[in-house]
């Protein structure tokens, strides 16, 4: 129990910044020169370096799931999605802003989360201007890892 404790009251100490996009860098889809990987226990994570760039992002994760409920079939979002569907959001989302600033770059991959999102501020004014009906259309296209089929 005390190594549970231990445990709990370290990552806390460590959630308040975690990186927001976490499953993404954690995919290997997508890098930030703000995320820092951390280690506990058997649990690895990824925490943000800077409070801007969290916030930032914070903002950005809220708008692209609230403008892509639609089209994945969800009514209402209250926190974290079902797994998949968060992997979609973070790595389609990155992947759809990406595709719409850099389409010079035909990218499988985000290379600067932060860079990218700094980007889009400033060539759209803010992160409510960013076209997120085109970057929607990456987030219904974005397939994750397919489990591999079972040989019966």
């Amino acid at each position: 129990m005390v190594e549970e404790d231990s445990f709990r009251a370290t990552y806390k100490s460590i959630k308040e910044r975690l990186c927001v996009f976490e499953k993404a860098v954690l995919s290997g889809r997508c890098a930030c020169q703000c995320a820092t990987r951390f280690y506990l226990a058997d649990r690895e994570g990824i925490a943000c370096e800077s409070a801007a760039a969290h916030r930032r992002c914070a903002r950005l994760i809220g708008l692209l799931r609230e403008n892509a409920k639609f089209a994945l079939k969800v009514t209402a979002i209250d926190g974290e999605l079902p797994h998949a569907k968060e992997i979609k959001i973070q790595n389609g989302g990155l992947l759809g802003l990406q595709r719409v600033l850099r389409p010079d770059l035909n990218a499988q991959n985000v290379v600067d989360v932060v860079g990218l999102t700094t980007l889009g501020e400033t060539t759209f004014g803010s992160l409510e201007e960013f076209p997120y009906r085109e970057i929607v259309k990456t987030i219904v296209a974005f397939e994750g890892r397919r489990r591999p089929r079972s040989k019966r």
